[in-house]
């Protein structure tokens, strides 16, 4: 049984490769409904022996029916929000196979991936594990004048990974392996922001190490520990910084780029209260996303935490 406070890198990751190779096969030869008859006994087995994540599930949900409450019209369930998960699953690896299209897409803010598409400017998009991240960066790809560096702790799903690589050994992401945010990778990172590329950096998880900085904020209506990284990397760049998110709403995946500020500026007097403005302001806008498909935010780990004075940043 897993530790109720383990960190979520250290949970060890589900399934073997075989056996994502056998559900991708299955899908090659009967389509999605095939998957998703054999993902039926598949989602069922974590969802009975996967305790924490049971947890986890349950009170995000419960938390985010409390401050929307309105989303009890959707009938949200932790068995839902599991199959939810396997679907997604299928999908990330559809987008590495080249199986999803422009066709399949809603750009849902087209104004400002017209402006992203114009600037010469490379810049910071931070992105979440709410909905499918993949199909952002992929397709993000098929606009001319873009391009983008992701980074990502590749280990801590690395089965995953290696199967989406395998499928497509052409896929056009830039994927960068970042545990620590060391000077030279900021080095590296500044450089390919001033040449007109765009870093993506998930900002909805505590850092990998368990000793980064993190700021507690409001969450769906509790305290929560959100990393600092993302938004102290944004700084040191000195460049326009955007939130983008894809939903999916029946068959098709909604694009949501918003800007988030020209600039995300830190002085050394007011640093820890400009950091925490920052991250709380992120975590808003999460919330307003999380509402519209409350399903696809898979962070199946205790994310409400009391948070120790050692964990906050210091100046």
């Amino acid at each position: 049984m897993a530790d109720a406070k383990k960190h979520w890198s250290g949970v060890a990751e589900a399934g073997s490769l075989l056996g994502m190779r056998f559900l991708l096969l299955v899908y090659r030869l009967f389509g999605r409904w095939g998957f998703r008859l054999i993902l039926l006994p598949v989602i069922s087995y974590f969802y009975l022996t996967r305790r924490q994540a049971r947890q986890a599930s349950a009170e995000y949900l419960t938390r985010l029916l409390k401050t929307f409450p309105q989303c009890h019209q959707a009938g949200l369930s932790t068995v839902r929000h599991f199959w939810c998960f396997g679907e997604i699953l299928l999908d990330k690896l559809l987008v590495w196979m080249g199986r999803i299209h422009r066709e399949d897409v809603v750009f849902a803010t087209p104004e400002v991936f017209e402006e992203v598409d114009r600037s010469t400017r490379g810049g910071v998009i931070l992105v979440s594990h709410l909905g499918n991240t993949e199909v952002c960066s992929a397709l993000a790809h098929q606009l001319p004048n873009i391009k983008i560096t992701m980074l990502v702790h590749t280990r801590h799903a690395e089965k995953f990974n290696t199967l989406m690589q395998q499928t497509n050994s052409n896929a056009c992401i830039n994927l960068m392996q970042v545990t620590d945010m060391t000077p030279a990778t900021a080095m590296l990172l500044s450089e390919r922001v001033a040449a007109g590329e765009y870093v993506v950096i998930a900002a909805d998880r505590t850092p990998v190490n368990g000793t980064g900085r993190t700021s507690t904020v409001d969450f769906l209506g509790a305290q929560a520990a959100f990393p600092q990284g993302a938004f102290i990397l944004a700084g040191l760049l000195g460049c326009p910084v955007y939130l983008l998110f894809c939903l999916k709403h029946r068959q098709q995946y909604h694009l949501y780029l918003e800007s988030f500020a020209a600039k995300i500026c830190f002085n050394r007097r007011n640093r820890r209260e400009q950091l925490q403005s920052a991250v709380q302001a992120y975590a808003k806008r999460l919330e307003h996303y999380c509402q519209l498909a409350p399903l696809q935010w898979f962070n199946f780990f205790p994310f409400w935490q009391v948070v120790s004075p050692t964990d906050e940043s210091q100046d």
